[in-house]
């Protein structure tokens, strides 16, 4: 049916220039010089006839192409988010509204050139500028529509709903490839809906599409987590399908979407929690989460342990807590293999996480 389309419109498109201006080209070059065709009455049509069945024969070699592109475009349309093309359309209309206001002078000018060429080129440059502008900033001009009308009366009511409402919660590629995210999200720790933002999921799709086994495995896994928060667990999971063309760093994509939505970043990602800080953007870190949780244990306190292997120092022993908390035993090399009591000496606080020293109970006793 397009294609049917595209060769009328070629015909018609033929017809009217075969019209127009096969007579004067006939008349220029004298071809049927005296013949009844190049009469004023019968030449227009002729050239009607003519030019219609030129661009009908070139839109047998063409047509096939622009239903192509026709095509594609329709495709990519349908695809795009709708609030992509609104705010894309309401751009454009801007843009085109702006070039009109200079196109009036400029037409006004008696030279041919400037008064029929310019006028085209800034519509078209200004409707480009005006898309642009309403595409790539939708989600900002969206967050202006959408904010919401305080009134006086009840002002005091709505800033207090608005501060008790949970913020929505944005995860990063770093903490779904993690997997504890899912086991928080379970225990309800985090409130408010889920946003995993297409961009994400595309970075873990490629990494799952990896040539290397271990990034291979690590993107799967995050795929299969994110396929458990969003069907076996009690929580609102949304897509963002929209993007920022102009960034192309997935971190600092995730930290305007924080802006834009007023939300906040879930990573276990140092370097982006740093980013988030300094931005002023909210981040909750699972790995702060993680030592915060840990158990609490002081000097003096007695624990039962498997030393696991020998430390660093001269007949040093290593053991560990459930939570992965490494414990260094003093003269406990000569344990390896056996779970024995210890007495806690003292306990570090590092940047890694926790260290726990500690000696053998039974060398307390001797003393």
């Amino acid at each position: 049916m397009l294609k049917r389309f595209v060769q009328t419109f070629f015909i018609i498109a033929g017809g009217t220039a075969g019209y127009l201006y096969i007579p004067k080209l006939l008349e220029l070059f004298r071809v049927f010089e005296g013949s009844w065709l190049t009469t004023d009455s019968v030449a227009p049509y002729v050239g009607l006839v003519l030019g219609a069945i030129i661009l009908y024969v070139f839109s047998l070699w063409v047509a096939d192409y622009i239903v192509h592109v026709f095509t594609w475009i329709e495709e990519t349309l349908i695809k795009a988010p709708v609030g992509d093309l609104l705010f894309g359309s309401l751009g454009l209309i801007v843009g085109l509204i702006i070039a009109y206001l200079f196109i009036n002078p400029i037409q006004a000018i008696e030279i041919q050139v400037i008064s029929q060429v310019v006028p085209i080129f800034l519509s078209i440059l200004f409707a480009y500028f005006g898309f642009q502008v309403g595409f790539k900033r939708r989600d900002e001009f969206l967050s202006l529509l959408t904010k919401p009308k305080k009134d006086k009366r009840k002002s005091v009511v709505n800033d207090e709903a608005t501060s008790t409402m949970p913020r929505p919660k944005i995860l990063d590629t770093s903490v779904i490839i993690d997997g504890r995210i899912a086991d928080i999200c379970q225990t309800n720790f985090l409130e408010g809906t889920i946003i995993i933002p297409q961009f994400v999921l595309e970075e873990l799709q490629h990494i799952a599409d990896s040539s290397d086994v271990l990034k291979r495995n690590r993107g799967r896994r995050g795929l299969d987590i994110l396929n458990q928060i969003q069907k076996d667990l009690p929580i609102n999971v949304e897509i963002y399908e929209g993007d920022f063309d102009e960034i192309q760093e997935v971190d600092s994509k995730l930290v305007k979407l924080a802006k834009v939505m007023n939300g906040v970043v879930v990573t276990n990602d140092f370097n982006l929690n740093k980013v988030c800080e300094f931005q002023k953007v909210e981040v909750l870190n699972i790995n702060d989460l993680a030592n915060a949780v840990k158990p609490i244990v002081l000097p003096g306190e007695e624990l039962s342990v498997q030393v696991i292997k020998d430390g660093k120092e001269q007949d040093q022993g290593v053991a560990y807590l459930d939570d992965g908390t490494m414990i260094v035993v003093e003269e406990g090399k000569e344990y390896i293999g056996q779970t024995i009591e210890v007495i806690i000496t003292s306990v570090l606080q590092t940047s890694a996480g926790r260290m726990i020293f500690a000696k053998p109970k039974l060398l307390e006793k001797a003393l």
